[in-house]
């Protein structure tokens, strides 16, 4: 049996990023059941990405998981569906983890295991601070942080060195900044990274326009922090167009239609001797749980994304110390609550 359901996200904070703000995000939660065994999956779809609750169930609509006997047979159902339509990465990526789930399960085995990684070898996660013109704002963000090890913070306008010095007023703690392609050059993206790298900052995200492949391969050459390629990174072929432009990626598997080409990306950078992020979007501790399941190809986690909801439906990965605890249970280690 196949079902999905439409949810919301309700964000603890209004997020900000440059030019947009927004306080839910539209998910869809998908179920598959066989054999007494149910698997789950989920599409988060943060409006800039172009996928919503329509189209998903759109897309969904069309599977017919009755042509499939046996659904261990990731590869063969995970390519009939991924050539159902292009795009629909989100909606992709929740049938991806559902049947992820459901054949851990079926296995009794968590994916990790699956994999041969050591579910021991985990990360400590950033933690996201979201632009805010505000200080006192900015400060009690901050202050909410504190059982984080590493704050990760949304850069991109006129504040990013008032931000960041307002940061510093009152902690030490490692920064990584995210700046969404809001350096409109190169020359001030240099100058800007070189002041933060004097200020603890350990790297940053897709500082320009993905569109400036060549400027980013320029920055990336000088920079004295690695440059980390995000919006200029969805699937497993747009890594051979950034090789060389930046020093790693960040792999999230709402972009990439799920674990299943998440870890061939992971494995193909690591090859190519780039760094590697583990990434999400807003989402529920299914797709955090079914994303750690990577963390042992990562150097970087920023697994965040279910510490910012308050209506979480799943039990699954969690973090303490800050660190992100990968779920031992069977499948991606998730249960409904």
């Amino acid at each position: 049996m196949f079902r999905f359901q439409p949810y919301t996200l309700e964000l603890r904070h209004r997020f900000s990023i440059a030019g947009s703000s927004r306080s839910t995000t539209p998910v869809m939660l998908v179920e598959i059941e066989k054999d007494g065994i149910t698997g789950y999956g989920e599409a988060s779809m943060p409006p800039y990405l172009g996928e919503s609750h329509a189209s998903a169930r759109t897309f969904l609509s069309a599977i017919d998981f009755g042509r499939y006997d046996n659904l261990s047979l990731l590869e063969d159902i995970l390519r009939d569906i991924d050539g159902l339509a292009p795009g629909n990465n989100a909606a992709k990526a929740a049938v991806d983890i559902a049947l992820h789930d459901w054949a851990g399960k079926k296995a009794g085995v968590a994916w990790h295991a699956i994999w041969n990684l050591d579910g021991r070898h985990t990360l400590p996660t950033s933690f996201t601070i979201g632009m805010e013109a505000d200080r006192d704002a900015l400060r009690r963000k901050v202050e909410e942080a504190d059982p984080y090890r590493i704050l990760k913070v949304k850069l991109g306008d006129e504040r990013d060195r008032q931000t960041v010095s307002t940061i510093r007023e009152m902690t030490d703690k490692p920064i990584r900044v995210d700046v969404n392609q809001g350096w409109g050059d190169r020359e001030h993206a240099l100058e800007t990274i070189e002041w933060l790298a004097a200020r603890n900052v350990g790297l940053v995200e897709q500082p320009m326009a993905k569109e400036k492949i060549d400027d980013h391969a320029w920055l990336t050459e000088r920079s004295p922090l690695p440059i980390i390629a995000d919006e200029s990174i969805q699937r497993l072929g747009d890594i051979r167009k950034v090789r060389g432009a930046y020093h790693g990626i960040n792999i999230k598997l709402m972009k990439s239609a799920g674990m299943r080409e998440a870890r061939s990306m992971a494995l193909l950078a690591r090859e190519w001797g780039m760094k590697v992020m583990i990434g999400c979007m807003t989402e529920t501790s299914c797709a955090i749980s079914a994303a750690s399941q990577l963390l042992p190809l990562a150097d970087y986690a920023d697994l965040d994304g279910a510490l910012l909801i308050t209506n979480d439906p799943f039990r699954g990965a969690t973090v303490v110390d800050g660190m992100v605890q990968i779920p031992e249970g069977p499948g991606i280690g998730v249960t409904k609550m």
